[in-house]
Parts: C-alpha cells; sequence; structure tokens
C-alpha cells in the first residue's frame, strides 16, 4: 500500500511490489511500456519510499516485466476462412513438394468453413 500510495495512479494498476528483501523491491509491471515510465520515476519512488521508517533501509528498486496471465480481449477473436478460399489453400498444397509447407497449408485449408 505504501509503494501504492507513492506511484501516479495511472501507473497503479500496472505494477504490484512481488518481493521486498535486503534492500531490494522488486516491482512487477504489465509491460515494457510501465516498465520504463517507472524507470524515468526510479530515484524519486526511492527517495519518497526512504521517508518511510518500512523502507528506511531501501537500496535499489528493481522492475520486471510480466504481463498478465489472460490476454485481454484476445478470446473469441477468431477470423473466418470461406469454403473457396479452403479450396484454393488445398490445391496449393497439392503441388507444394516440401512436406512441412504442405502439411501446414492442409491444416489452414482444414479451417475453411464448409459449403452450405
Amino acid at each position: 500500500r505504501l509503494v501504492e500510495s507513492q506511484l501516479q495512479p495511472a501507473a497503479r494498476e500496472h505494477c504490484h511490489v512481488a518481493s521486498w528483501r535486503e534492500g531490494s523491491l522488486l516491482l512487477i509491471v504489465t509491460d515494457g511500456h510501465w516498465a520504463t515510465r517507472l524507470r524515468y520515476q526510479q530515484k524519486r519512488l526511492q527517495r519518497q519510499l526512504q521517508l518511510f521508517d518500512e523502507f528506511a533501509s531501501l537500496t535499489r528498486i528493481l522492475f520486471k516485466v510480466q504481463p498478465p496471465t489472460v490476454q485481454q480481449g484476445a478470446a473469441g477473436h477468431t477470423i473466418s476462412l470461406s469454403s473457396d478460399a479452403g479450396a484454393t489453400i488445398q490445391a496449393t498444397a497439392d503441388g507444394i513438394t516440401d512436406p512441412n509447407l504442405r502439411a501446414a497449408l492442409e491444416r489452414l485449408a482444414a479451417h475453411a468453413k464448409p459449403k452450405d
């Protein structure tokens, strides 16, 4: 809570304390953008935290980027492949001699919607 109180309001939801040990504070941030922004504020944040008795021995702040485990908005987004496109991809695969490329194209063609 003390760390959160010293962060800018916009940064609070993107940063949380992972560990506090031997004068080293490890903060987890959601992405590189926020890690960079917080690194620019690192000296100020360290000075402000050292004013609290709990962080009097603070010697360094480390930032680690760890994206959220569940990607927001990514679920449910699919692109449909028409049956004509699937047939074209399959026809292309039939003419390919490279077995890996052929298999990849056949897997892609299998995602085509069947004709109604």
